[in-house]
């Protein structure tokens, strides 16, 4: 869980106020990254990583730019298949210098621009400034499970994993939303794109942003898809113990990819079904005793 900060226009400050304003963005997110913080400043963007290292601990720094750093990437989550998306890559003649998922990304970025979203397996937010097409690519996993928000003033875009990071930035400060307000209360939570902050947008999940100076276009690139019920697709006659096995198959390999990591793995257990299962997976996957973690409460 990486806290990642940017912005795509020129502030009207000299460059020492920029970075100050980087800084101060990446402090609100320190809790995020407790590792190490990073940031990169052209004349046109910023990019902030508040880091906590899972993958390639040592040359995994951020933001992480390519071999002729014409690209730039600041980037919060893992993506579960980097392994074989790489060896795709070295197959088609990329050259790596680190072992991160991140630059595997921006590998990807290379060979297939924005869609590189969708190839990835994982539970990610990333923001990726084209220093050559001069645009900014923000993007989120399909789920939504990593945060991403963003705002415009004066013709900057600001973007950050917590929407208190964006209350840094000069002229932005937290308004109530009633219409939010209203959705929290019907729904437990707001509809994307809108929060609970009057002005300040959330990137919905499966969906990518990409800016330049003169646009700002938020497009979907995956859906869940139902079947209707008279459907072919919505119908499988195997039956249901074959169906159960096949569920049980790509939990248990959800579960082994997630397991790719650098430092320690462990399960939060708390004793529900849910956890259970993913405790019960992990040992099945892994060697050697598995670390669980529960919480506890003093009253009742």
């Amino acid at each position: 869980m990486c806290g990642i900060a940017g912005f795509l226009g020129e502030p009207d400050a000299p460059a020492a106020s920029r970075v100050l304003l980087l800084q101060r963005m990446l402090a609100a997110l320190a809790h995020r990254g407790p590792d190490e913080r990073g940031f990169s400043l052209d004349a046109e963007a910023g990019l902030g990583n508040a880091r906590l290292a899972i993958l390639d601990l040592v040359s995994g720094k951020q933001p992480m730019a390519n071999a002729d750093e014409t690209l730039l990437i600041t980037f919060n989550g893992e993506i579960f298949n980097y392994i074989e998306l790489r060896r795709e890559l070295i197959a088609k003649g990329r050259r790596f210098r680190t072992d991160s998922d991140t630059e595997v990304v921006l590998q990807l970025y290379e060979d297939m621009g924005p869609r590189c979203v969708e190839r990835c397996n994982g539970d990610f937010a990333f923001a990726l400034w084209d220093k050559r097409a001069r645009q900014l690519m923000l993007a989120r996993d399909r789920m939504g499970v990593r945060p991403l928000y963003y705002t415009r003033r004066g013709g900057v875009l600001y973007f950050a994993s917590e929407a208190k990071a964006l209350f840094t930035v000069p002229g932005i400060a937290p308004k109530l939303d009633p219409i939010a307000l209203d959705q929290i209360f019907t729904l437990w939570f707001p509809l994307a794109p809108r929060t609970p902050f009057r002005d300040i947008s959330e990137l919905p999940p499966a969906h990518v942003l990409l800016a330049d100076r003169e646009r700002v276009e938020v497009r979907r690139y995956w859906r869940l898809d139902y079947p209707e019920a008279d459907d072919d697709r919505g119908c499988d006659r195997r039956g249901e113990t074959a169906i159960a096995e096949e569920v049980r198959a790509l939990l248990l390999d959800a579960t082994r990819l997630r397991l790719r990591s650098d430092v320690p793995v462990g399960a939060y257990l708390s004793g529900g079904l849910d956890s259970s299962f993913v405790a019960a997976a992990m040992n099945a996957t892994t060697d050697g005793p598995l670390d669980t973690f529960s919480v506890t409460f003093d009253s009742p």
